[in-house]
């Protein structure tokens, strides 16, 4: 499981002109089943993944592929997680953290 920080850069402003494409890219990794929640980091930092489904490489692929990246409008950083415990609504997750 993964936690992407999605930071705002000097190139924030451009955040408008590209958030229709960021909303496709966030909007494709929700149905493909590995993005779990994404949000905004406050107060108004940029924002926040949680992914899992999906290796490091590709995940990094991914990430790459969001036009905010690409356009330099945030920068991100990967942070990846092995759960240990969780409670009982997220038993999920442990099934990622067994391979």
């Amino acid at each position: 499981m993964f936690i992407v920080l999605l930071r705002f850069s000097d190139n924030r402003a451009q955040a408008s002109q590209w958030m229709a494409e960021h909303n496709g890219w966030l909007k494709q990794g929700f149905m493909d089943d590995v993005f779990l929640l994404a949000g905004s980091l406050q107060p108004q930092q940029g924002g926040t993944i949680i992914a899992h489904n999906i290796s490091r490489p590709e995940l990094e692929s991914r990430v790459a592929d969001d036009p905010f990246v690409a356009e330099n409008v945030v920068r991100a950083e990967i942070m990846e997680i092995t759960p240990a415990r969780v409670d009982a609504r997220l038993s999920f997750l442990m099934a990622g953290a067994e391979s």
